[in-house]
């Protein structure tokens, strides 16, 4: 079926169900960044198969709304289809809330798949629609009743994270937090979010790519610990390891009934935003909610020594494996075909050479001249360009490792460039210099440090519409919260242990996209009168191209961090390369 006709199709179940407005959001039962193929329903009926976007179908509109990240990847995409494309965070484009607001009238019905609706936009739907008499359905999948040839709900092999990655085992882990939820008053803490449920009990899977976690439920009690999931899933190893720890195997379904069977006056610690609408809803009335941050999430995102020390590892056998791509690469071009797509694949294969690789950490962006202007392109068959001697060339690429997870993304010249080009090349340096290097105090947030990285950019009227840095997981989300630098209010201080990206860019439609992305440990620097003061540890490993730098446009306090980073990588990276791969690294990281 061509998009129309899936929107006909499911118009028409609307019409039978009784729904006014139907909201598709991009999301699973576990509010999951990153979701397995079965739960693609808003890619499947939109077309756009970007990670973030919310589809809304009435009798008469078809509306998707996603992020600057890929507004010129939905134009595309969206072309030949009736969908309108709603710039989220842009003048002019309401909210898909206040579009249903302005559209709707008493005695319509809004629908929605509750299994994959968060609690908390329900109740924020709630209450924007109290003066109205507006309904609400939320107990059919209707995209899935009209996709034909789904596939099925994924059941990988779940296996353990062993102690000496984690740093604790999993009976610690569930101490810690029920020490918190005893501080708190709670005796419940129910988890849907499953980075969070793999990072407490030490467990890992394989259920949605690039994600190694394993679709499940948790729930924590003073006496008791519950995993739900797929039985099948669970082989003896894992099931003994489990029971080692004292955490209940119990069927994903069966959640229901025991949620539903808690005492009625009981305090239960959840997240309305990573627990959905169906699980909610059969929660006991009587029962009181604390609803906050995961507590396992602030938990994890603070890494403990064990898992720094596994994470520089990770980043030394990552940074191989990039560096023998740029040099394979360098060595190549014009020479044989390369195009978005092989370079990609290549990427992926220097990695599938270092011990304990599992699987990409997220889906490589190989992009090359103009494709670089879309800060999250995707290559494809029809888009897939040839690299030519000539202009920039950008891979953001990462990996799952089972002492680590990495992310980082170097831009190339692959040749000539333009004034332009190696001027905004060297504004992106200054900045990814300026917070690399920056002290901060205890306390500080990445929303206040976020302008230090934008300013030299700032200052020539240029921007970049995307977060500076997020929190990065450890054999889990290359994506990971509660921290993260962005120019999004947040307000979760940077603590000693936190992982953090740091990556600014400059995206011209039609021209080029540059974006430079190294790793950083927040670790503790000087102590003085004023407090405690904070700074960054790099942890990436790999050339910054001085082919595109002017030296000119650079302090020399700024030369001065990118001879010292460069002496760095050499010393790290060289032991693992080929003499002709250490005198190509000598030259590529030679002083300024």
């Amino acid at each position: 079926m061509s998009i129309n006709e899936r929107l006909r199709s499911l118009r028409i179940l609307m019409k039978d169900k009784g729904v006014t407005a139907y909201i598709v959001p991009t999301a699973d039962p576990h509010q999951s960044e990153y979701v397995a193929d079965y739960y693609k329903t808003r890619a499947w009926i939109s077309g756009f198969t970007g990670s973030a976007g919310t589809v809304v179908v009435t009798e008469d509109d078809a509306i998707l709304w996603t992020d600057g990240r890929y507004f010129i990847q939905a134009e595309s995409q969206l072309k030949g289809s009736e969908y309108k494309l709603f710039k989220m965070g842009i003048p002019g484009f309401p909210s898909y809330m206040e579009w249903l607001k302005d559209n709707l009238k008493d005695g319509d019905t809004i629908g929605f798949d509750g299994r994959v609706f968060p609690q908390s936009a329900f109740e924020e739907l709630e209450g924007l629609f109290e003066d109205m008499d507006i309904g609400f359905k939320y107990a059919d999948d209707l995209v899935g009743e009209i996709w034909d040839n789904r596939g099925e709900i994924p059941k990988s092999d779940t296996f353990i994270h062993e102690v000496k990655y984690t740093g604790f085992i999993g009976k610690e882990k569930i101490q810690i937090v029920r020490d918190i939820m005893e501080e708190k008053g709670a005796d419940y803490f129910l988890i849907g979010s499953l980075d969070d449920i793999a990072w407490l009990y030490n467990i890992r899977g394989r259920d949605v790519l690039n994600n190694p976690v394993t679709i499940s439920y948790g729930l924590v009690s003073m006496d008791n610990a519950y995993l739900f999931i797929d039985r099948d899933k669970i082989n003896g190893e894992v099931e003994k390891y489990l029971r080692e720890n004292e955490v209940e195997i119990i069927g994903y379904e069966e959640v229901v009934d025991i949620v539903e069977g808690i005492e009625k006056d009981s305090t239960i610690i959840l997240d309305k935003n990573r627990i959905n609408r169906w699980l909610y809803d059969v929660i006991p009335d009587e029962c009181m909610i604390i609803d906050e941050m995961d507590i396992t999430t602030r938990l994890k995102a603070v890494k403990n020594e064990v898992e720094i020390k596994n994470q520089r590892n990770a980043y030394i056998k990552d940074g191989v494996a990039l560096t023998k791509f740029l040099y394979w690469l360098d060595s190549n071009i014009g020479k044989i075909e390369i195009t978005e797509l092989s370079a990609g694949k290549k990427v992926e294969e220097f990695r599938q050479e270092q011990e304990l690789y599992i699987e990409p950490s997220f889906g490589t962006i190989s992009a090359y001249g103009a494709n670089a202007a879309m800060a999250h392109y995707s290559a494809s068959e029809d888009s897939n360009a040839v690299l030519q001697e000539k202009g920039f060339y950008l891979v953001d690429s990462g990996g799952q490792y089972l002492d680590g997870t990495t992310d980082i993304t170097r831009t190339i010249a692959l040749g000539d460039i333009t004034d332009e080009e190696k001027r905004d090349f060297t504004l992106t340096l200054k900045g990814h210099i300026n917070l690399n290097s920056a002290r901060f105090l205890e306390g500080t947030t990445g929303y206040q440090l976020d302008i230090i990285c934008r300013y030299p950019l700032w200052k020539e009227g240029i921007d970049f519409k995307h977060g500076t840095g997020h929190g990065v997981g450890f054999l889990l989300n290359v994506h990971e919260g509660p921290h993260r630098i962005s120019s999004v209010p947040n307000n979760i201080a940077l603590e000693k242990g936190m992982v953090v990206s740091i990556e600014p860019g400059v995206y011209k439609a039609g021209k080029h996209g540059i974006r430079i992305e190294n790793i950083v440990v927040v670790d503790r620097d000087i102590e003085t009168e004023s407090g405690q003061f904070m700074k960054f540890e790099t942890l990436s490993l790999a050339p910054i191209d001085l082919k595109a730098v002017d030296p000119s446009l650079l302090s020399q306090e700024e030369k001065d961090w990118l001879n010292n980073y460069h002496r760095n990588v050499y010393a790290k990276i060289s032991p693992y390369l080929t003499e002709k791969e250490k005198t190509w690294l000598k030259e590529q990281t030679r002083s300024i």
